[in-house]
C-alpha cells in the first residue's frame, strides 16, 4: 500500500519543497466547531476539509451515518482542494488521526496513490516547532485530478454476516460489549467480531505505535482475511491505516454499527466475545 505517515520534519520539507498538499481534517464526534478551530489556526497551506459534508454522503438509517460520497461528488471536492493528478496529499488532524483517516482511506479508494497522514497530528507539529497560521487559506489551484472507486476493498452487510476471517470492531470495549451505546439504535456488537480499540493503535502522545507493536497487537487477534467496522465507518479507517503500517491489509465496512444497529433482521451479540 506504501507509506500511510509522514513525520512533521519530513512534512517541512515538502511544504518548502512545495511537494504536497495540505488537508486539515479537523472532526471530532459531538464537536461541530472544526471550521472554526481551522480559522484559529492551521498548518499554513492547508485546506479545511469538511468530514460531515465533503468526506461522507447523507446520513440514513439504510446507509449508516457516514456513508461513502459517491465518486462524482469526492471528484469535485477533491478539485476545489486543488488536488492535481500525480499530486502527493498529507492530511491531519487534532486528533491523532482518528478523522484524518477517514480523508486518507476515501482519496486511496478513489485512486490518489501517494496520501499520508501526519503522525501526531496538529499536537506533534506543534510540539516539533511547527508554526501556525490564522483566518483562511487564499483561494487554492484548481485540481484536476481523476477519481475512480474500488482501490481499497469494501464489504458489505451481507458480507460482514458471511465473513470466515479476523473481524474487527474498532469501537470503545464498552461499546462493542454492549455496556452503553450513546448514538445507535442497539447495544453491542455483530456476532463473531472482535473487539479492537482504534485508541490502542496509538502511544499516550497521540502518534501510531511502532509497526512491530501493531502487527504483534493484530496478529495476536486471529488470522485470516481482516475487515473492519466501527461505529459509522470513521474511526474504522484510522484501524485499517494501522494495519498498513503492521503490513497487513484489511477491508472498510463502511454502514458499520450505525447500519447494522438499525437493521431489525441483523443479530446482535453482547458482552465479551
Amino acid at each position: 500500500m506504501g507509506a500511510v505517515l509522514i513525520s512533521p520534519e519530513d512534512l517541512r520539507k515538502a511544504l518548502a519543497d512545495n511537494q504536497v498538499r495540505l488537508l486539515d481534517v479537523r472532526w471530532a464526534l459531538g464537536d461541530p466547531d472544526g471550521p472554526q478551530h481551522y480559522l484559529d489556526g492551521h498548518i499554513p497551506g492547508a485546506i479545511f476539509v469538511d468530514l460531515e459534508t465533503e468526506l461522507a454522503a447523507p446520513a440514513s438509517p439504510a446507509r449508516g451515518r457516514h456513508p461513502l460520497p459517491e465518486i462524482e461528488r469526492l471528484e469535485k471536492c477533491a478539485r476545489s482542494w486543488g488536488i492535481r493528478e500525480g499530486d502527493a496529499v498529507v492530511v491531519y488532524d487534532a486528533t491523532g488521526g482518528m478523522a484524518a483517516a477517514r480523508a486518507w482511506w476515501l482519496l486511496r479508494w478513489a485512486g490518489v496513490a501517494d496520501v499520508r497522514i501526519l503522525d501526531g497530528g496538529l499536537p506533534a507539529w506543534e510540539k516539533a516547532g511547527g508554526e501556525l497560521t490564522e483566518g483562511t487559506e487564499p483561494d487554492p489551484r484548481t485540481g484536476d485530478v481523476h477519481l475512480s472507486p474500488g482501490h481499497l476493498p469494501v464489504v458489505d452487510a451481507d458480507a460482514v454476516a458471511n465473513w470466515d476471517g479476523l473481524l474487527l470492531d474498532a469501537r470503545a470495549g464498552e461499546r462493542y460489549r454492549g455496556e452503553t451505546e450513546p448514538i445507535d439504535p442497539r447495544a453491542g456488537h455483530v456476532p463473531g467480531a472482535i473487539s479492537a480499540p482504534t485508541a490502542e493503535n496509538l502511544d499516550a502522545e497521540g502518534r501510531f505505535r511502532p509497526a512491530d507493536e501493531l502487527r504483534e497487537r493484530f496478529t495476536s487477534l486471529g488470522a485470516g482475511a481482516v475487515a473492519v467496522y466501527c461505529g459509522s465507518g470513521v474511526t474504522a479507517a484510522h484501524q485499517i491505516a494501522a494495519l498498513a503500517t503492521a503490513g497487513i491489509d484489511a477491508a472498510l465496512y463502511p454502514g458499520s454499527w450505525s447500519q447494522w444497529s438499525n437493521d431489525p433482521k441483523r443479530p446482535v451479540a453482547v458482552g465479551a466475545e
